[in-house]
């Protein structure tokens, strides 16, 4: 993709969009004066206790860079080098992680499980949390990972969450939770982030923010804060413990401020309720299930999709199947850009 594509007319991916100027002012601040290294300074403390206040529940927090280091560091924590960590075949650590989760885990075996809307089907979940439990010849199955928002941007109800949680405590599964979009599935239930991930039986989480307005700083939110000290040092060996690590904390600090991260995912959210309102007009577009969250796809004539990225649009296409498309909104996504899109789709489709 060229990158003079403009900004308007990318759909791609929220990854692309830019930072909260909230956030670029708090790093603005933290770049004067002196702070204590490794994590010790104040803005770091600070996050730990609006995370806490947010999930109504005494938490630890381990600052990262990267929603990758967060799974793979997660996953590690939870799963022995002879496990297995459960997901759903479509799960950004089965299909987009480059092998870091079984890397960080030095061996653990992903199984990936089926499901609509990129869920995990309870059934089958059952049946692979004992699938050859205590055979020395297998795998032992050790971890659950849930997306939330999937990868298709649906949005597991808090029964589904639920569900799984009793289904992974019978097996003696722990539950880890990739949250890249958590913020969004938040928005969507609007139910509390206790529910939705320790009350629900959720150990670790992978708190995603990059892709929802922060620059450089994601987080692992540990509910079972026996793993703390593992995973701290499984930061540091990862080179996940940042020197000036109240750079990582003024984001999200910034981010947990007055909601900023509640309302900018309700807002990516409404755009891409938007362009599905305004896709259903359309007769030549096939819907391909429903916009829980900021992710959307589609099916589109190939007419209409060559125009489109004449036009200068990017968005993912025929990655999954010929004629499919996927659409992308974000914080930064504005009704007009959505309105163009809308208009574009129309007039190629004509």
């Amino acid at each position: 993709m060229s990158t003079t594509t403009p900004t308007a007319r990318i759909f791609s991916s929220d990854n692309a969009a830019g930072t909260s100027p909230e956030i670029i002012e708090a790093v603005a601040r933290a770049a004067s004066g002196h702070a204590m290294p490794y994590g010790a300074d104040d803005s770091t403390a600070a996050v730990r206790r609006r995370l806490g206040d947010i999930f109504e529940c005494e938490v630890d927090v381990l600052l990262v860079s990267t929603g990758s280091a967060a799974n793979a560091l997660s996953l590690a924590a939870l799963t022995p080098p002879w496990g297995s960590v459960l997901c759903h075949r479509d799960s950004h650590i089965n299909n987009d992680e480059c092998g870091a989760p079984e890397f960080y885990t030095a061996g653990a075996k992903l199984v990936p499980l089926g499901g609509d809307d990129a869920k995990i089907d309870p059934r089958e979940l059952r049946a692979a949390g004992r699938h050859k439990a205590g055979d020395v010849h297998s795998v032992e199955p050790s971890v659950v990972s849930v997306t939330q928002a999937t990868e298709t941007g649906a949005v597991y109800t808090l029964d589904e969450i639920r569900t799984l949680g009793s289904i992974a405590e019978d097996a003696g599964l722990r539950l880890h939770m990739d949250g890249a979009r958590f913020a969004g599935a938040v928005a969507s239930l609007g139910r509390t982030p206790a529910e939705l991930t320790w009350r629900a039986g959720v150990d670790l989480l992978s708190f995603g923010a990059t892709k929802n307005g922060t620059m450089t700083a994601d987080a692992i939110v540990v509910f079972d804060r026996s793993l703390t000290a593992e995973l701290a040092f499984r930061a540091k060996r990862a080179g996940q413990l940042a020197s000036k690590m109240r750079f990582h904390a003024a984001q999200l600090d910034a981010y947990l401020t007055d909601d900023l991260w509640l309302h900018n995912a309700t807002h990516a959210n409404a755009m891409a309720a938007r362009l599905q309102e305004g896709l259903k007009g359309i007769p030549e577009v096939g819907l391909l299930g429903a916009a829980d969250a900021n992710i959307l796809f589609c099916r589109l004539p190939q007419q209409v999709t060559e125009g489109l990225l004449a036009d200068g649009y990017a968005f993912y296409h025929d990655r999954w199947e010929p004629g499919v498309v996927r659409f992308v909104t974000s914080f930064a996504t504005t009704p007009q850009d959505v309105d163009h899109l809308l208009q574009a789709v129309s007039r190629h489709a004509a």
